[in-house]
């Protein structure tokens, strides 16, 4: 059996199940989180019970309530979220190795001796679940993937939502996930679809078999090869990447839209992205103001 080395955590639902679990009255009531208070908002998170009647990230507060009788809106609270992934990763920290946090709502965990032996990396998992419910919050339910890298590991936890525990290795693959679309697979944007497609890669098992070398030629980079092998089960670690930029950026409320309102929202904008830029050390050569409308323009 191949050695386990990455278990992936991701939280189900997190801004929505952080928000339930600190008020008990939402609790078994259909939620969305939106980033501005307006019938012509969109939606940024939505909890399981609104997912099922179609409502999901990007969705119109107005089509929201059509689609989801009885929905409930919450504005977005970034901090009470950060809060939460930092209890989570310090309880976590306590039971395994958290070799790295991806994301607000994702964790990886370095795997290794016992561990790395596949049902014990089972057993690791759902005492982290139970940690994270009896420590955090019975509402916080995550997905968690085990794999020999990160990426295997990543894609076997969204394999199974809510409350899932899936592994993948070159034991079970590409079987395991040959119904998956390209633009499933994380790094697989829409732009790197059309390479592939235009290369006659047309599915995941076409991807799977694909010599490493051919994809450095496809990615036009070594990230193409090293995403392969990683794909095909090889320990590829990851890479440190270096910053390009610093950015910040918000949807403008009703009483934000004012074009003199909107620009003291951006002035605050660039002051807390050339904070963290200061703050570590760099300089800009290039600075750039984007600005949507909503007609798209």
């Amino acid at each position: 059996m191949t050695p386990m080395r990455c278990l992936y955590i991701d939280m189900n639902s997190f801004f929505a199940s952080v928000e339930k679990q600190v008020n008990p009255n939402l609790r078994g009531k259909p939620l969305a989180i939106t980033a501005v208070d307006a019938e012509s908002g969109a939606v940024v998170a939505a909890c399981y019970q609104a997912k099922a009647f179609g409502v999901g990230v990007g969705t119109r507060v107005r089509d929201a309530r059509a689609m989801c009788p009885g929905i409930v809106f919450r504005g977005s609270r970034h901090k009470l979220y950060v809060r939460a992934n930092q209890k989570i990763a310090t309880v976590i920290d306590t039971i395994a190795e958290l070799e790295r946090v991806r994301s607000i709502d994702e964790f990886q965990i370095a795997l290794g001796g016992t561990t790395a032996e596949l049902e014990n990396a089972k057993i690791l998992a759902r005492r982290i679940k139970d940690a994270i419910c009896d420590q955090v919050g019975s509402e916080l339910k995550c997905s968690i993937g085990i794999g020999p890298n990160h990426l295997l590991a990543k894609i076997a936890g969204k394999l199974e939502k809510p409350d899932g525990l899936q592994w993948l290795g070159p034991e079970n693959m590409p079987d395991r996930i040959a119904h998956l679309k390209l633009d499933d697979l994380p790094g697989i944007s829409k732009g790197m679809k059309g390479r592939l497609t235009r290369a006659f890669i047309w599915g995941f098992p076409e991807l799977y078999a694909l010599d490493p070398r051919h994809a450095r030629q496809i990615w036009n980079s070594v990230e193409g090869e090293r995403f392969i092998r990683a794909l095909q089960g090889e320990d590829i670690p990851l890479t440190e990447t270096q910053r390009s930029g610093y950015g910040n950026s918000k949807v403008l409320g009703p009483q934000y839209r004012a074009v003199d309102r909107a620009y003291l929202v951006g002035r605050w904008l660039v002051e807390k992205a050339t904070e963290r830029m200061r703050r570590d050390g760099f300089c800009a050569r290039r600075f750039a103001l984007y600005l949507r409308f909503y007609d798209d323009r």
